[in-house]
């Protein structure tokens, strides 16, 4: 089977607002570009990717998230993976807990910073417009 199986890496996102429709980002100090991005992390062995992503918020941040829905899936093929994006609320102030996350911020959706990923301000749209249309 391992002969004929494409072998990849699973991941949970999050697209986390609180209740002034800010989205988290975290500054990770490893990630290229200018670091910024949406929280997330690998799925460890057996976990379930909701158990995943809230274990990451946990670890990176202190932060437990509410409200977890699966808001879309996507795959890359370099590197070979595949994302499992949720949309979460939280309301908590965060502060990053490992060295691997400098800066943790709440952002207007208005005002993203500079250098977030193309791929991930689309993201954040889609789920600004998916909670205006009245699914939150």
């Amino acid at each position: 089977m391992r002969a004929t199986q494409a072998r990849f890496t699973v991941t949970a996102g999050a697209l986390i607002f609180n209740d002034a429709g800010e989205v988290l980002l975290f500054k990770h100090r490893f990630r290229a570009g200018s670091g910024w991005g949406i929280p997330g992390g690998f799925l460890e062995r057996g976990e379930q990717p909701e158990e995943a992503l809230r274990r990451e918020l946990r670890e990176e941040a202190g932060l437990e998230v509410g409200q977890v829905e699966i808001f879309a899936s996507r795959t890359f093929h370099k590197p070979r993976q595949v994302e499992i994006l949720f949309r979460c609320r939280a309301s908590a102030e965060v502060k990053p807990l490992t060295v691997e996350v400098e800066r943790a911020e709440w952002f207007s959706t208005r005002s993203l910073p500079a250098g977030l990923p193309p791929d991930q301000r689309l993201l954040i749209e889609r789920a600004t417009a998916y909670g205006a249309n009245g699914r939150d």
